[in-house]
């Protein structure tokens, strides 16, 4: 619960921090100078996993049915963070609409599709709710992850006839050298991000990490 609402509290503060022209990240390293009382939470494109979106749910359902009182900050930082999705196709929309194009028709290619580095779990990845939405807003979208070679996007266990499957890229390189966007969601160390993104046309960068003339940060 303590990650949860921290976590939703640099997720709301990032959304506002872009319309006032400030660099969230940067004020977090410099904060990070305080030698005590000072924790760093960091923004993203939402909380995935068991732990941080699942189980603080649990605290606020028994408040609710024994209390019959509302765990506000629980509810507020589920809103929150369950809203980062969106968020991040509202600024996909924002970049290519710079570049004249609409996010119908064109082509995406999301980086990291497991809801931490370096682990092949899916579990309630943000991720998933990103793709479905991209999509339905009529993107060509693609996805690269070392760690998923194959990806359903509807569901995170189990599989219905209907559900929408995708594979990873098999040439990663060529991948980004071709989309119009690529959107950078986890950063896993076997991805060589150093050779590959220098030849993409634009980068979202959800995670803060890089700096380029083509990448924007969330």
């Amino acid at each position: 619960t303590y990650r949860h609402v921290n976590i939703a509290m640099v997720n709301e503060l990032l959304q506002y921090s872009n319309l006032l022209g400030v660099d969230l990240w940067d004020a977090i390293r410099c904060a990070s100078s305080k030698p005590f009382g000072f924790q760093a939470f960091y923004p993203g494109p939402g909380v995935g996993g068991h732990c941080i979106p699942i189980d603080p749910n649990y605290l606020s359902h028994r408040i609710k049915a024994v209390l019959g009182q509302p765990f506000r900050f629980v509810e507020l930082a589920q809103e929150i963070n369950s809203g980062m999705p969106l968020y991040v196709k509202e600024r996909i929309a924002e970049i290519l609409n710079e570049a004249k194009k609409p996010i119908n028709g064109s082509k995406i290619l999301l980086v990291g599709v497991t809801y931490k580095p370096n682990i092949a779990d899916e579990r309630e990845s943000p991720v998933r709710p990103l793709a479905r939405a991209l999509i339905e807003a009529g993107a060509d979208l693609s996805y690269f992850d070392p760690f998923v070679p194959t990806w359903n996007i509807d569901r995170d266990h189990g599989s219905s006839p209907d559900d929408r499957l995708l594979d990873s890229v098999s040439d990663v390189s060529a991948a980004i050298a071709d989309v119009d966007l690529v959107v950078v969601l986890q950063p896993h160390r076997n991805i060589d991000f150093a050779t590959l993104l220098p030849t993409a046309k634009r980068v979202l960068d959800t995670r803060g990490i890089f700096t380029a003339e083509n990448v924007v940060r969330l």
